[in-house]
């Protein structure tokens, strides 16, 4: 075989070398782009599932965007008229320190002079009957006052008493001789309710813990009579 010949086939051989690796080379950044592309199409896929849910997830009966949040609901809860409430004029209700017993005009009082000490609010559940007079100081600190007497099932009692230890400016007592079974009361407020259950029990409590009746709003829940 001549040299020239040699020489051809050698570049032959080079250029098929070449052209394999070049379609490698090819191959293998076809593969790559192909890989990114379905990486790239499935992360859009993720994504706009997951914005879909959210916005499904977010949307409210009337149609439009947003999840009402525990705060949105208790404030649409503390807003309009509770049937059945009662109220007293605020400016009526005195509110003189006094040591001894006072006469209330209603069962349980409302607010009116009473006791320098004030009964502990801090979800308080006593088991047995508390003083007028130091009740209605916590009321004048902004507290919800929930009485009821033997004709209250237990069960809303027992209800009643778990809404009350888990909720500050709160306490609860039994009160024989009120009218209603179970009734709840703030300075100058008050409503019977049907039952743990009724929804004014919540309304209520969204109103006048803390709410716009109370005279001295922040004053302390602690620190008082303790019922022992």
């Amino acid at each position: 075989m001549s040299y020239d010949r040699r020489a051809r086939i050698e570049q032959m051989r080079n250029a098929d070398r070449a052209r394999d690796r070049r379609n490698r080379i090819l191959a293998v950044s076809l593969g790559a782009v192909v890989v990114a592309g379905l990486v790239a199409f499935g992360s859009y896929t993720i994504l706009n599932k997951s914005d879909s849910d959210r916005s499904g997830g977010s949307m409210t009966a009337d149609g439009k965007g947003g999840t009402p949040s525990a705060g949105e609901t208790d404030e649409n809860l503390a807003t309009g008229p509770i049937k059945g409430e009662k109220s007293w004029d605020a400016k009526k209700l005195t509110r003189n320190h006094v040591t001894e017993t006072v006469d209330y005009p209603m069962k349980p009082p409302v607010g009116g002079d009473h006791n320098p000490v004030w009964m502990n609010c801090d979800g308080e559940v006593y088991k047995k009957a508390i003083p007028d007079v130091n009740a209605v100081h916590a009321l004048e600190h902004g507290s919800v006052w929930v009485t009821y007497n033997d004709d209250a099932p237990a069960a809303d009692v027992t209800k009643l008493a778990e809404r009350v230890a888990r909720t500050p400016y709160s306490l609860m007592s039994p009160y024989k001789d009120q009218a209603g079974a179970i009734m709840l009361t703030a300075w100058g407020k008050q409503v019977t309710v049907d039952g743990a259950d009724d929804p004014r029990v919540a309304q209520f409590f969204a109103h006048y813990v803390q709410g716009p009746q109370t005279p001295e709003p922040g004053a302390a829940c602690t620190g008082g009579l303790d019922g022992s």
